[in-house]
């Protein structure tokens, strides 16, 4: 059972940037949908970006369009998130997820069965 540990998370001003990571121990990444998502108080868990397996196409929810890059090196088993231009409404703790996820649903929280622990970003006005 694959296991992911979430870094580098902090605190940030508006337009700064962060690079999240996400190490996967017990099984490749390459073998799994691994996807971010993250969850602001008061709010659902809500899809930010996902890398497929096997054929490696990366999704992005809209708002992370251009600001946000999913990237993943199979060396270290690890998926980073690259967050540029970040904006206060980014706040939220920020987890990385595993699954065999359809295409379909990639955007659903639980369509996963692994998580990470999280990490908490917040970008200050």
């Amino acid at each position: 059972q694959v296991q992911l540990v979430e870094s580098g998370g902090g605190l940030v001003q508006a337009g700064g940037s962060l690079r999240l990571s996400c190490a996967a121990s017990g099984g490749p990444v390459s073998s799994y949908t691994m996807a971010w998502f993250r969850q602001a108080p008061g709010k659902e868990r809500e899809f930010v970006a996902a890398k497929r397996r096997i054929v490696g196409t990366t999704y992005y929810a809209d708002s992370m369009v251009g600001r946000f890059t999913l990237s993943s090196d199979n060396d270290k088993n690890t998926v980073d998130l690259q967050m540029n231009n970040l904006k206060p409404e980014d706040t939220a703790v920020y987890y990385c997820a595993a699954g065999w996820v359809p295409l379909s649903s990639q955007g659903r929280h639980n369509s996963y069965a692994h998580w990470g622990q999280g990490t908490q970003v917040t970008v200050s006005s």
